[in-house]
């Protein structure tokens, strides 16, 4: 999944540890686009790379939009933002406190 995201020249990826707060799933991964079009490219990349890696119940909100795509993949979900969203909600932070 991450190699997807640095194919696709996705900025800062940093993954958080969620195995420890039970209604989640077990990471998170946030990433960040330089544009709305690079956001929805990287999105959409994704979403086809896991099809194609056999993955099932893919999950996608944002996408039309392209400030910021939520891909539930189950155990792992996926935020990719503008850099002006992900730092207006900064979710590393509230989910690693």
């Amino acid at each position: 999944m991450l190699s997807l995201l640095d194919d696709m020249k996705a900025e800062d990826s940093v993954t958080v540890d969620l195995s420890d707060k039970p209604s989640m799933g077990n990471y998170m991964v946030v990433t960040t686009g330089r544009s709305n079009v690079h956001v929805a490219a990287i999105s959409d990349n994704l979403v086809k790379g896991l099809k194609a890696a056999k993955y099932t119940g893919l999950h996608v909100e944002g996408l039309r939009q392209g400030d910021w795509v939520l891909i539930d993949v189950g155990d792992v979900i996926v935020h990719v933002f503008r850099p002006e969203v992900r730092e207006f909600y900064n979710l590393e932070k509230m989910w690693s406190a």
